[in-house]
């Protein structure tokens, strides 16, 4: 299958579309089939043979962008912010609970599409038309999660660059609290917390590493057996493959996970049997 990979405007990230017959080039614009209708998206490279393995197969390029599909696009792009301005304020006369995010043309006026953010269903029906009249095209609402409200907007983690889910993330994995807990990090919200107000993505990028080396340890806070004696798991350090106890002695000292093993009560009991203190023969 020939899969060229397409750029929107706004977003680094890459999609994969079939180029059937077309002659693509690089940097050449393309009207393709998106989710929600045609778009308009430049081409990263040449198309490439590739083979594809996933059950769903790509969308398709229709065609190559002419003159005035640019110049239509231009035009209506240009018309978004009216369309928020119309939009926001018919949203406050109905008093609806709802928070709109963005607003987009499909590139040749057909249609406008309004995201928004809801606790539940809104009824929008009457919004729809008002809209409808006043813009003159037809209209989509789309309701979406605060993740993809931040894949949207945009902006800057705590870590300083643009949020994955903008720049290069194709999908939302699932992220639990038990992956921050692993990695020894603080349950502070405000430190495991993206800009959407829900757990970091990347939480989940190590999670596997930090779940593969805990194997066979005992958890943190457990008694744990080392060649310096009895203690208890402070914490795990990957970086330099060590575990580190809190020793009976007082002091906290890392040792190579093959060298702690877990403790239980029973090891540390006399054998039973002759020269034990199991029951003899006889004993009451």
């Amino acid at each position: 299958m020939r899969i060229v990979q397409i750029r929107f405007p706004g977003s680094k990230r890459l999609y994969d579309f079939q180029a059937g017959d077309l002659d693509v080039f690089a940097n050449e614009v393309l009207v393709v089939e998106g989710e929600r209708g045609l778009r308009l998206g430049s081409a990263v490279d040449e198309p490439a043979e590739r083979d594809w393995t996933e059950e769903q197969p790509p969308p398709k390029a229709v065609r190559k962008a002419r003159d005035e599909d640019l110049l239509k696009a231009q035009d209506f792009k240009a018309r978004e912010d009216e369309a928020t301005t119309i939009c926001r304020e018919s949203i406050g006369e109905h008093r609806l609970p709802m928070k709109l995010v963005k607003s987009e043309y499909i590139f040749d006026g057909s249609k406008v599409i309004f995201y928004f953010t809801a606790e539940g269903r809104v009824d929008f029906r009457e919004l729809v038309r008002k809209l409808a009249q006043q813009l003159r095209t037809r209209i989509e609402m789309y309701q979406i999660g605060v993740r993809d409200e931040a894949k949207l907007m945009g902006g800057l983690g705590i870590c300083g660059r643009v949020f994955c889910c903008t720049s290069w993330l194709n999908n939302f994995t699932p992220v639990s609290i038990r992956m921050a807990k692993n990695q020894g990090l603080s349950l502070n919200p405000t430190k495991v917390s993206g800009g959407c107000g829900r757990l970091l993505c990347c939480l989940a990028y190590e999670h596997e590493v930090y779940a593969e080396f805990r194997k066979g340890l005992p958890k943190i806070g457990k008694r744990a057996l080392t060649p310096s004696g009895i203690g208890r798991v402070t914490r795990y350090d990957i970086f330099t493959d060590k575990v580190f106890i809190f020793l009976e002695s007082g002091k906290e000292e890392g040792f190579g996970r093959e060298e702690v093993k877990p403790y239980s009560v029973q090891q540390n009991q006399p054998p039973s049997g002759p020269g034990g203190s199991g029951k003899r023969n006889g004993d009451a």
